[in-house]
């Protein structure tokens, strides 16, 4: 018979925290720690192959589950001393979703499930305190009935800000056990309008409610949302949780709270996190509150305004700081843990590694394994490489102007700017279409993930450094305000006021998530420099992995940023973006209009010293690093205007007829220029641009040669070819070109000549090119398209569908399709390398630079990887991981 519950208990567990698939993060790690002898809370998991079976099954659940859930309910009430129903301590739980994967807030939860309208007057003579049990008993009519009946959350809420209001009362503290107990009356009678049904009294019918709900909730959109920001499988499901409730909120020596081992914005060593006196768990997470802080070191930070657990409780803090310590120690990881307080004891809910930014987990990975926690091949795998992303972004230049509004804490680091808005769906509309956001919210909620992914920043005026928004934006890379209790949040009026200014949708503000500064308007912002555990960590990655990596770049501070971050080269230089400027363009135009070759030669003659100025640039800053240089290869027709105004403005500006520059246009002008008059058919059709480019090249790599004192590694790479033949006609003018150069300096520079693979033609023919290449670069970015058949600049009005559909596992243009694209080309590495085993092998689109593509090349044996500036650090980390072993999953 399949075992589908796992009973825990303290001193006693059914699984491990090797169990992490089948039991879920929460269920396994609750495991572990009721093994380890911690204070936990007796109850069971019901396993993910539940939920696999539900969805499989039209939302059944297997015949032997009811049993085993039956039989695991007696275990808790064996281990607690009291049971479901019991008229003097009635047994009340929690039911919890727990996937393999943490999703914070993105599943629904029940909790103090077991109440009903006999139960809560025995909880109420069990704690002595009526007002506790009809508090609890409001709750769970709220929650259960808003995830399980599908009633409106809000509808409770605004029931009870009509009671409070009819009595003149602002806080749900100032009811009393008689208010409670009229909240309750009037959210079962909502319930009945509502939901067409009385609420349930009976509980292990609450109990298979509940579980169904949060079985069901794996596909509600937030948690959908949530999957596909951060790859995560739809079909690992979740599992659940059953636990026995414990309260922080029985009186002032209950509590509750969330706490990180170190601290997840900057990893440095030390008990970080809050609590809430007399309060629930999720009050916490919620942001429904303001907490108050751990440590004595963190009140000080406060100017000792808020009283830390340490000081209210020190006989508690001192057993959760052991925990705490245990815990770091047993998983070698920093953790986050839930706990509570009842009653003067403490109760251990949860541990999980701890979400932290990109600069955390870099102190982290150093530390831990300088501290001999972990090897140093284990911190470079404990860093994602996409996350480095986040020490990219801007910080607020420390000489700037600060317009301060308001201060409120400093949930996630970095800086942003942006146009205020004030709804999730607004911020993803104006993103959408280019406009920097940044999310104002009262606090945030799970429903509103979609938009802070595409805000800029978010800024909170409720909540704490471990409320939805702090959590959600740390693991985002968003720059995050959350408490700024002094805005005052109109959504009605579409503004919000401070300091006795208003600020209205659309008006500009800046976040500083490391200071947790509101700022009026735009401030002068500087990038962050990579040093410290960075550069260690980065030094340890270069130790282990095989694969090199490059950058695409063409302009010297592309070049500089490159070697800045730790660049091996350039691997693409696109020498067609360096024609758009003043009067290059003309030359361009002038070269394009000439009726022959004569013509053409005396334009490129004008573009021959900016293009060996331009070389020569690239050549020093890489000072004896290889500079792959792409000739020309976009379509001659993307250097003319294209209106008639624009038209007759060139022509007046070159002296040229206007009638002959729009014939030309329009004999340039194609239906499909992708596949068109573009690439080496340039070099075929008109040699002498291969001229000039080689020309420009060889004499920019001596003049820098001399400059340096390093001999310039000079590729010159053919564009879009398919035929051998093609590289042989551009080969045989460089070689050409070079001995001409050699003749008039005397000086004959290295060089290696070699085509781009971005046709499946070429792909599958790279055995029959590789003997007149010395490298090929695949060019994955229109090699995807030419395989596909999509265009790039096109597919976003459909690949966002084929993705959600299942139909591609992800967008093919940021992680490579290995089945497809990817087969082409390692059948184009195998049969290159049979035909010419010393040739070199690179990739050159922008899947150099996303992890999972990197896995992958390190796999089918390339030589090196080139990307854009600001991910070679990616790229580093990725191939070291992959060298190490690790599969990346997703796409960046």
């Amino acid at each position: 018979m399949t075992k589908w519950v796992y009973s825990f208990s303290a001193g006693r567990a059914e699984g491990s925290a090797a169990m992490r698939d089948l039991l879920g993060g929460k269920g396994a790690n609750l495991a572990e720690m009721s093994a380890l002898g911690l204070p936990v809370p007796p109850g069971f998991t019901i396993t993910t192959e539940v939920c696999a079976h539900f969805y499989a099954q039209d939302h059944s659940f297997p015949a032997e589950l009811e049993a085993q859930v039956e039989a695991a309910m007696n275990e808790i009430g064996r281990v607690a001393g009291h049971a479901f129903n019991d008229p003097k301590w009635p047994l009340l739980v929690s039911v919890r979703s727990g996937a393999r994967a943490s999703m914070p807030g993105m599943m629904d939860t029940v909790l103090n499930l077991g109440l009903n309208d006999e139960t809560v007057e025995a909880l109420a003579n069990y704690s002595g305190d009526a007002r506790f049990a009809w508090d609890c008993y409001r709750r769970f009519i709220e929650m259960y009935s808003s995830v399980v009946l599908g009633v409106e959350h809000h509808i409770f809420e605004e029931a009870l800000e009509e009671l409070k209001d009819s009595k003149g009362l602002a806080l749900d503290t100032q009811l009393s056990a008689d208010d409670w107990r009229a909240v309750v009356e009037r959210f079962k009678a909502i319930v009945e309008a509502n939901a067409g049904e009385s609420f349930p009294q009976e509980p292990r019918a609450q109990l298979w409610g509940a579980i169904r709900a949060v079985f069901a909730s794996w596909m509600n959109h937030r948690a959908t949302v949530y999957r596909h920001l951060h790859n995560i499988p739809e079909s690992w499901g979740t599992a659940v949780n059953v636990q026995a409730m414990v309260f922080g909120n029985m009186g002032a020596n209950s509590a509750t709270g969330v706490a990180f081992t170190r601290n997840p914005s900057t990893g440095v060593k030390e008990l970080y996190g809050e609590y809430l006196m007399n309060a629930q768990g999720e009050d916490v997470v919620a942001g429904l509150r303001t907490p108050q802080p751990l440590t004595e070191v963190a009140s000080r930070a406060t100017s000792g305004e808020k009283i830390s657990l340490e000081a209210a409780m020190p006989k508690i803090f001192g057993e959760f700081s052991a925990v705490a310590d245990k815990l770091e120690r047993h998983y070698r990881d920093m953790q986050d843990m839930e706990f509570t307080v009842e009653r003067g004891k403490l109760w251990m809910l949860q541990t999980r590694g701890g979400k932290r930014t990109a600069r955390a987990a870099l102190k982290l990975a150093v530390d831990m394994a300088n501290e001999g926690l972990i090897t140093r091949e284990e911190a470079i795998l404990r860093v994602e490489p996409t996350s480095l992303d986040q020490l990219l972004h801007p910080t607020i230049d420390p000489a700037a102007r600060r317009d301060i509004l308001a201060t409120g804490l400093p949930a996630s680091p970095g800086a942003a700017f942006g146009e205020i808005v004030f709804n999730p769906e607004e911020a993803e509309t104006l993103a959408t279409s280019g406009r920097k956001v940044i999310l104002v919210r009262t606090e945030t909620s799970p429903e509103d993930i979609h938009g802070m992914h595409a805000a800029e920043g978010i800024l909170t005026a409720r909540g704490g450094m471990t409320s939805h928004a702090a959590v959600v934006a740390r693991g985002m890379g968003k720059p995050c305000v959350t408490g700024a209790g002094m805005l005052r949040i109109d959504y009605d009026e579409q503004c919000f006021t401070v300091a006795g200014k208003r600020f209205a949708k659309g008006d500009k503000i800046t976040i500083d998530g490391s200071a947790g500064h509101v700022i009026a308007g735009e401030v002068k912002m500087q990038r962050p420099e990579l040093t410290g555990e960075f550069a260690v960590l980065m030094g340890w990655a270069d130790e282990v992995r095989r694969l090199k990596v490059r950058a695409n770049a063409e302009t010297p501070s592309d070049a500089r940023a490159a070697r800045r971050f730790g660049a091996e080269g350039i691997g693409l230089a696109r020498t067609e973006h360096m024609f758009f400027e003043g009067e290059r363009i003309v030359a361009v135009r002038e070269m394009i209009l000439a009726d022959d070759a004569e013509g053409r030669r005396a334009a490129l003659d004008k573009l021959l010293p900016m293009q060996r100025e331009d070389f020569k640039h690239l050549f020093e800053i890489m000072a004896g690093l290889p500079v792959t240089i792409r000739l020309l290869d976009p379509p001659l027709h993307e250097f003319l205007p294209h209106t008639d105004t624009e038209m007759a403005a060139v022509a007046r500006a070159m002296g040229a007829d206007p009638v002959k520059l729009r014939r030309r246009a329009l004999q340039l002008s194609e239906f499909n220029p992708m596949l068109g008059f573009r690439g080496v058919r340039l070099a075929v059709v008109f040699p002498e641009i291969v001229d000039m480019q080689a020309r420009a090249i060889f004499e920019a790599a001596i003049e820098a040669g001399i400059s340096t004192g390093e001999a310039a590694q000079i590729e010159i790479m053919a564009p879009l070819v398919f035929a051998r033949a093609e590289l042989d006609l551009v080969k045989a003018r460089v070689d050409a070109m070079a001995a001409l150069v050699e003749e008039e300096t005397g000086i004959r520079p290295g060089y290696h000549i070699g085509t781009m693979i971005e046709l499946p033609r070429a792909a599958l023919r790279a055995g029959e090119i590789a003997p007149s290449a010395d490298f090929f670069s695949f060019g994955t970015n229109d090699l995807t398209q030419t395989t596909l058949g999509i265009s790039r600049d096109d597919a976003g009005t459909f690949l966002n569908a084929y993705v959600e559909k299942g139909l591609l596992p992800h967008d093919p243009f940021v992680s490579i399709d290995q089945e497809g694209v990817g087969e082409l080309v390692s059948i184009g590495c195998q049969r290159a390398r049979a035909a010419r085993p010393e040739i070199a092998l690179g990739v050159c689109g922008e899947h150099g630079g996303d992890p999972a593509s990197v896995a992958f090349f390190e796999k089918i044996g390339l030589d090196y990887v080139s990307c854009s500036p600001f991910r070679v650090p990616i790229a580093r980390l990725a191939a070291a991981q992959a060298a190490l072993g690790k599969q990346a999953e997703g796409t960046a």
